[in-house]
């Protein structure tokens, strides 16, 4: 009988087909993997619970590879335990359209949880993952019956931790002691600008200690070290672990491992032929024993895993069959089959119900009605819930009830976005966040990480425009909408009363594979009345709101609180005898996305006299009014004063659209 392969010859097969794989894309960072091998080795084949054979198992443990540029690590490990990633497959390396792209992609490479690129958001979005788990356990797992029970691992290294958002999101998680949250710091002291203590001298255990962590440190190269230190985080049920790692960046190459050099260029052929004999790997690139295979291979073990938990599950459907049901439910992503007609049925009510409110408080009204019949809706804001309006009857902290329904995030805007991604990507919840509009910058990757995984995460967005008044420019986004709505995949809404709310809400919901912003005012808007039809165009993203009363000359196109403004300017504007029509668009994305018919039914090809307005930068509107149309709004930044004494200031006004549109007509 052949001896049993050692761990060390295990993890070198990792070392070899990252090399081989940078070397052959010329392009890549092979230091990392190089450097975290050992450690991989041992999570993956010792406690990592997966199945390659299904990589979409809903209770296998995650994991997040947060420094994402060694993402040859995850594809050997993915290739090695018999995922569908081919030798071909890493021969692609960071090829176009190949399951191996150059950071880790969501979508792109079977059991690859997240796309990590920009470093830090693999370490929120792993927290998002862990609030998650524990969460959906606390709702559905019975006495016997623990059916949501994984743990969520990240490999993360100095980069992730210099960033600012490692600090928001770790404090949180040891707040909420995550106990089934597993981190690896690869502590090798390099980044690409050379050794870090020029620029990085934390105590990192000291910090983590401080945030309530359970903190353990192993030489990151010894295999029975890092079985113990992952073994004691297990068992510490009560803090998510971090297991410092003492690593050598590049580990095995004799002249590259160590530096910077090895951090994010190819080895070159001639430091790989050293290697190879430095690790006693006979074979060429990219070839490995079959014994190798088998010892790596995972498919048998995961399988084995899924079906005792299909067991279970069996038998917990037989006890709490609704219960099943309603998990089935929400982690298939399924709204309630009843849903659309009362989301409908609440819509028209808002309609018929009139009345003058700001947007924020018709958001708060609507998720009062929505939360009831959407138990997945897992709301948050950092920090200012009485500002932005998300609190919402029955609410209840998940710091207080695991089995809550709400997440105070605190004054983290960046970190709670990048953690909502991650709950989405989870499965089981539907996410929503809450802050200022001008608050979004901080939370600006994040949104279009989310963006770019297809996550249906809401963004409620309030205290929209200079009509926040008296808190002055820093307050007053000017430019982010713009920011917002050119950003791929995102549907931004900007209603203009209580019923465009709710349809936003409603959208937003059902909106399965995009983010949505929902931006809301502060100050009161007024209602609108509109028709059975013209609700039901409102999911259009843009309608005629008011129809010209003669032959159209003139179109008026508005957004949220300048709705008002463009409906006073219509009612002067069609007693002087202008035909004029009032376009409301709250989502301009999906109105591009309507048929051509239905484009032009709403905005006449031959109308070239266009007038929008809305109260943010004005350089977003010409693209559906012409640049012989005029835009009214903004161009500088704002001003501390009362909402009404801004408007004039800036010509946002009933006056200067009058004026706009006769000038034109």
């Amino acid at each position: 009988m052949p001896a049993p392969i050692s761990e060390r010859k295990l993890a070198n097969a990792i070392r070899v087909l990252s090399f081989d794989a940078v070397q052959k894309a010329n392009s890549g960072h092979p230091g990392a993997p190089m450097g975290m091998a050992d450690i991989a080795e041992v999570l993956w084949r010792k406690f990592l619970k997966h199945n390659p054979a299904d990589p979409n198992w809903y209770n296998r443990d995650r994991f997040v590879l947060s420094n994402g540029h060694g993402s040859m690590l995850i594809y050997s490990l993915l290739h090695l335990s018999g995922y569908d990633v081919s030798v071909d497959d890493l021969k692609s390396f960071r090829q176009l359209h190949s399951k191996t792209p150059g950071h880790p992609e969501l979508g792109y490479t079977p059991g690859v949880e997240t796309t990590t690129g920009p470093l830090g958001q693999g370490i929120a979005n792993a927290i998002g993952f862990a609030i998650a788990e524990k969460t959906l356990a606390a709702q559905f797992n019975r006495d016997g019956h623990n059916i949501v029970d994984h743990h969520t691992y990240a490999f993360l290294g100095d980069g992730c931790l210099m960033e600012g958002i490692s600090h928001e999101v770790c404090s949180l998680a040891g707040t909420l002691k995550l106990g089934k949250l597993v981190f690896f710091y690869d502590d090798n002291g390099i980044s690409i600008d050379g050794d870090v203590e020029g620029w990085f001298t934390d105590d990192t255990q000291a910090r983590f200690e401080a945030y309530g962590w359970q903190v353990i440190k192993v030489d990151g190269h010894d295999a029975d070290a890092i079985t113990k230190a992952t073994n004691d985080a297990i068992t510490e049920t009560t803090k998510p672990s971090l297991i410092i790692c003492k690593t050598t960046i590049g580990a095995g190459s004799p002249n590259k491992q160590g530096l910077a050099i090895s951090h994010g260029a190819p080895l070159g052929d001639d430091e790989i032929a050293l290697t190879r004999d430095a690790l006693s790997w006979k074979h060429a690139p990219f070839e490995l024993d079959e014994e190798i295979y088998q010892a790596w291979d995972g498919k048998a073990k995961g399988t084995a895993l899924q079906n005792n938990w299909q067991a279970d599950f069996e038998n917990y459907k037989k006890a709490y069959p609704e219960l099943a049901a309603e998990l089935e439910r929400r982690l298939q992503g399924n709204l309630p089959a009843d849903f659309n007609q009362k989301a409908q049925d609440y819509i028209q009510q808002m309609q018929e119900q009139g009345g003058d409110v700001a947007s924020r408080k018709a958001s708060q009204n609507a998720i009062n009605v929505l939360q009831p019949l959407l138990p997945e809706l897992l709301g948050g804001s950092a920090d200012l819930a009485g500002s932005n309006l998300t609190l919402f009857k029955g609410a209840k902290g998940i710091q207080d009830d695991d089995a809550g329904n709400y997440i105070y995030y605190g004054v983290r805007e960046f970190g709670m976005t990048a953690i909502a991604n991650g709950i989405a990507l989870h499965g089981g919840f539907i996410p929503y966040v809450a802050t200022f509009l001008m608050f979004m910058e901080y939370a600006r990757n994040a949104v279009r990480m989310g963006a770019l995984m297809k996550q249906r995460v809401i963004h409620v967005y309030t205290h929209d425009s200079i009509g926040l008044g008296e808190d002055g420019p820093t307050h007053q986004p000017v430019e982010q909408l713009t920011s917002l709505r050119t950003t791929p995949n995102l549907r931004t809404w900007r209603p203009c009363d209580a019923t465009e709310s709710a349809s936003a809400w409603v959208e937003a919901i059902k909106s399965k594979h995009n983010p949505s912003a929902l931006i809301f005012s502060r100050q009161s808007l007024p209602h609108q009345q509109r028709d059975a039809e013209q609700v039901s165009n409102i999911t259009k993203g843009g309608y005629v709101l008011a129809k010209e009363q003669s032959e159209l000359q003139a179109i008026i196109i508005a957004t949220g609180s300048e709705v008002g403004l463009a409906m006073q300017a219509y009612e002067t504007l069609s007693q002087n005898g202008v035909g004029v029509r009032v376009v409301s668009m709250p989502c301009a994305e999906i109105f591009v996305e309507q048929d051509a018919s239905y484009r032009e039914a709403v905005l006449p090809a031959n109308i070239r006299a266009r007038v929008a307005v809305e109260a943010a930068h004005v350089d977003y509107w010409y693209k559906f009014v012409g640049l012989d149309g005029k835009v009214i709004g903004m161009t500088t930044y704002g001003e501390s004063a009362p909402a009404e004494q801004l408007y004039k200031e800036f010509g946002i006004t009933t006056e200067a659209v009058i004026e706009a549109v006769t000038s034109l007509v």
